[in-house]
């Protein structure tokens, strides 16, 4: 028995690089079933590609899960390009089926209206100065390898895991500032919109929390994060962190009679951030 979502937003797989993790993603939406599907950018490593990046089975069977989604539970699928993923300009919009390829979209739930964009149009490095950005994305695959060498090393000697670039977010000045005026920035964005929130991803840093009474929702990544965002038939938003699902226990048939009623087992390992109040209104969303 799989947990119904109304939306799952999961975004930056970067499908085609050492550091996608496409065999957790691909396991962690075959957990759930949902209404809605939004791949908010970089999903595939356009730019690793075309420099030292491979296609692997793996990576394949991602799209794989994908397309038994909208077989099996007819659930809607919205692409949104990414900066990684600009490739995608040459052919949007494209509508085939319930698989929609677009640049961004509003999502409408609850009564409430959400912009949905990868980020990256706001990011003025990776708008106005491309070069950079390459400097950027080539310094980052750099830190995830330096990265895999410090954890397998940590491995070894029973110690956890520990995330340099994170580290570095956090610790070093201009990047804690850069962070902190980009979503400020996509909040100033979607009040322009007349929205209530906005859904991004780009930055590699999973968040749910209110900037100026805007709700500021960012899904994260699978490369180091391993987080979504899931939206219940109430319209509360919450993020899921991918390592820390137990998943002997959702797979073991002992539990599955507590899923048939409203609310998951207390034991459930997922974790829950900044839930909202429910709302009455149960109409379904409104999607462009």
């Amino acid at each position: 028995m799989k947990t119904h979502y109304k939306t799952i937003v999961i975004s930056d797989v970067h499908l085609g690089t050492k550091g996608s993790k496409a065999k957790e993603v691909a396991r962690f939406l075959k957990q759930f079933t949902c209404e809605n599907l939004i791949l908010n950018g970089d999903i595939i490593d356009g730019w690793q590609l075309k420099k030292s990046g491979s296609w692997k089975r793996k990576h394949t069977r991602f799209f794989n899960r994908i397309l038994k989604m909208i077989e099996q539970t007819n659930t809607k699928v919205y692409y949104l390009r990414g900066n990684h993923d600009d490739f995608l300009d040459q052919i949007l919009p494209l509508q085939i089926g319930n698989l929609s390829i677009q640049t961004d979209m509003i999502y409408g739930s609850h009564g409430k209206k959400y912009f949905v964009t990868h980020g990256d149009v706001f990011d003025s490095i990776t708008t106005n100065l491309r070069w950079i950005a390459y400097l950027g994305d080539m310094g980052y695959t750099f830190l995830l390898w330096l990265n895999r060498v410090v954890n397998h090393y940590r491995y070894k000697r029973g110690m956890p895991y520990f995330s340099l670039s994170k580290y570095v977010k956090d610790k070093v000045k201009s990047a804690v500032a850069y962070v902190d005026q980009y979503e400020t920035e996509l909040a100033k964005m979607a009040r322009s919109k007349n929205c209530d929130g906005i859904i991004c991803g780009h930055i590699h840093k999973a968040e749910n929390r209110i900037i100026e009474g805007i709700e500021y929702l960012n899904s994260g990544d699978w490369v180091e994060t391993l987080s979504a965002l899931s939206e219940d038939h109430e319209g509360n938003w919450q993020l899921i962190y991918y390592n820390e699902m137990d998943f002997k226990q959702i797979n073991s048939p002992k539990i599955e009679s507590y899923f048939q009623g409203p609310r998951p087992p207390e034991n459930y390992s997922l974790r829950e951030v900044s839930f909202n109040r429910s709302h009455e209104d149960m109409n379904p969303p409104s999607i462009r």
